[in-house]
């Protein structure tokens, strides 16, 4: 009220009244001793940002790196930092290394020394894009290990496989003394690194002088609790749902898809064999077994023909990735799209792919498809298949669909998978992405209380073996995954060590994919509702024809009409159950289709006849009272 200043300490949590405001001398002062900081960590911690006009931190990226600073600073020796993917851990990583390095921080206190670090990470993509992208401003003080321990460098990265101890090898981080680095930072630290039994946690507590510091996107859970036990609780955590809601991540839209094979499950014929000669062991099979147990051709058929359907209803150069079983799953998933999409082939530059598996099998080979696929300026390849290798660490900015062939039993790889599709890229006019769920693992995933990122929409449909959608829905049974899985192989040739193939490989015979339902939040983001098939039905007739006229034209020709409600029905949209579910059973059928895509006026089929009479009365006249009475008798039926 003006007569008194009342102070409240958040250090102290004391509320006291004061004569006057403190000065910013005092308030600094008193900021230091809060902050235990003191002489030459205080000047570390006033070092600037490197200054990247293109990568100015975000609020909560500034909240990240100065609370790592200054716990790092005031001695904590592990450390952990929470943020969703896609949110630019490694920006954070970066600017936390390039201060205490501009600093000379280092755990010995000596200023005449650089400070030393190591980015650890447990694959060649999550340190070679860092070190050649955000940590450039390092320039020669950089340094990949592999082979050797060269020790003139500041600014180290590793893999832990290139440093790790083998049957081979006894450990080249042993070449290191422990106390050589100062900062040790471990990107997807909750891949396995934390884990008591891992062979990976020797190398961290080997170097146990140095400070560590932790960078995850997975929130406390069962299948990570070691790596909360080992860092501790984070210093800072920054959820894909404050991500999405501040419009730094794109929000998603769920696309439920059942085939027949996994919605009823599939059963071998008595004595039926597979395509070596083996006879298939009667038992039922089920999404948990497909692709492991047992290859059903024709569920991989189907499903590649529904990806290319919602390609070609949505935008056939929107990039993609489908997320397989293992390596072979994957290749047999790249040739059935190759095949339905080459049509598309005299418009493909020479060298170029529309669709590439990437792999560990791939090499050089499959590093140059990926590269291609991040850059938002290479149209090609436009989908990708892969089974784990691009489950982490992987920016690809445009990607605007995340397919899941595979079940996903870890919240943690779950998150991490459809992080490919978080960034946002308004210049490009990505500002959402698509999963695409034939497992059931997103829509299992999205129904854990603990999950933080409700979808903007979820739809959920069935296909049959040619991959088009037919009527129902039915509950899939759920694999746990192990999240610290390295890339599955699987191979149909024999081997020395094992004469028979992993699976049994057969057709499957027929099948069918079914209904779609969806489902979108409430105003206030909290619960999903329950949305009526209109808006799938809006967006199939806009590509199907691009205006009211190109439909009327085909509509008023009986033959051409046909063609139409077959186009329809073959998308799954049968035209009574439609009107039925808008809450307008009375309407026209084109009437419908044009309201719903392009706003025309709905009238119903009474309105519609009446219409007729009034404006089009010259036509009944032109006839005698019979045809005139039988044209009366037809306009009353319809």
């Amino acid at each position: 009220n003006g007569n008194t200043i009342i102070e409240y300490d958040f250090f102290t949590g004391l509320e006291q009244e004061v004569e006057r405001f403190p000065t910013p001398d005092e308030l600094w002062h008193r900021y230091q001793v809060g902050q235990g900081l003191s002489g030459d960590l205080v000047d570390a911690r006033l070092v600037p940002d490197f200054h990247n006009p293109k990568k100015v931190p975000r609020y909560y990226q500034r909240i990240a790196i100065d609370r790592a600073i200054e716990s790092i600073l005031t001695g904590q020796r592990r450390n952990l930092l929470t943020l969703a993917t896609g949110t630019g851990k490694t920006t954070v990583a970066f600017q936390i290394c390039w201060k205490l390095w501009s600093a000379k921080w280092n755990i010995k206190k000596d200023p005449t020394r650089s400070t030393r670090i190591l980015f650890l990470a447990d694959r060649n993509v999550l340190v070679d894009d860092p070190m050649a992208k955000d940590f450039a401003p390092f320039d020669k003080a950089r340094w990949k290990i592999e082979g050797e321990a060269i020790k003139s460098r500041d600014m180290y990265f590793a893999i832990y496989q290139a440093i790790a101890r083998d049957e081979r090898r006894p450990g080249l981080y042993k070449e290191y003394a422990p106390d050589f680095f100062d900062l040790i930072v471990i990107d997807e630290c909750h891949r396995g690194s934390a884990r008591d039994e891992s062979n990976w946690r020797e190398i961290l507590e080997y170097f146990e002088p140095a400070v560590q510091l932790g960078m995850t996107a997975t929130p406390l859970r069962e299948d990570n609790r070691d790596t909360y036990l080992y860092f501790g609780n984070p210093l800072y955590t920054y959820s894909l749902k404050q991500g999405i809601a501040d419009g730094f991540l794109s929000p998603y839209r769920v696309h439920r898809i059942l085939t027949t094979f996994d919605a009823t499950g599939w059963r071998p014929d008595k004595g039926q064999t597979d395509k070596f000669g083996r006879v298939v062991p009667d038992d039922e099979y089920h999404t948990k077994d497909f692709e492991r147990t047992i290859s059903i051709d024709a569920r991989t058929q189907a499903i590649a023909k529904h990806i290319t359907d919602f390609l070609k209803k949505t935008d056939r150069h929107s990039k993609t990735i489908v997320f397989c079983v293992d390596q072979e799953h994957a290749d047999q998933m790249r040739r059935a799209l190759h095949n339905l999409n080459t049509d598309l082939l005299n418009e493909i530059p020479p060298g170029e792919e529309y669709v590439a598996r990437v792999t560990s099998d791939e090499g050089k080979i499959g590093k140059g498809f990926l590269g291609k696929f991040q850059d938002p300026e290479e149209r090609y390849p436009v989908i990708l298949t892969t089974s784990q290798l691009l489950t982490t660490g992987v920016d690809a900015p445009t990607c605007q669909n995340v397919v899941l062939v595979r079940t996903v039993g870890s919240m943690s790889e779950f998150k991490q998978i459809i992080g490919r599709g978080t960034r946002v890229r308004e210049e490009n006019g990505k500002l959402f992405f698509n999963i695409l769920d034939y497992t059931g693992s997103a829509t299992q995933m999205f129904a854990d209380p603990e999950f933080d990122g409700e979808p903007a929409l979820v739809s959920e449909e069935e296909i049959d073996e040619d991959g088009e959608t037919i009527e129902g829905s039915e509950h899939v049974e759920e694999e746990q995954d192990d999240p610290s899985n390295e890339e599955e192989t699987s191979d149909p040739n024999f081997d020395d060590e094992n004469p028979e193939p992993r699976k049994f490989y057969v057709h499957g015979g027929p099948g069918g994919i079914d209904t779609e339902v969806t489902m979108d939040l409430d105003f206030d983001g909290s619960k999903l509702r329950t949305v009526q098939i209109t808006q799938y039905v809006a967006d199939t007739v806009r590509t199907l024809y691009t205006n009211p006229d190109d439909l009327r034209t085909l509509w008023s020709d009986f033959e051409q009409r046909s063609s139409v409600v077959d186009a329809f029905e073959e998308r799954g949209i049968d035209f009574q159950e439609l009107a039925a579910q808008v809450g307008h059973p009375d309407a026209d059928p084109f009437d419908l289709l044009c309201h719903l895509a392009f706003n025309a006026p709905l009238l119903t089929r009474k309105q519609r006849a009446e219409k007729l009479r009034k404006e089009k009365q010259d036509f009944f006249d032109q006839f005698g009272p019979e045809a005139k009475a039988i044209l009366e008798e037809v306009l009353n039926k319809y």
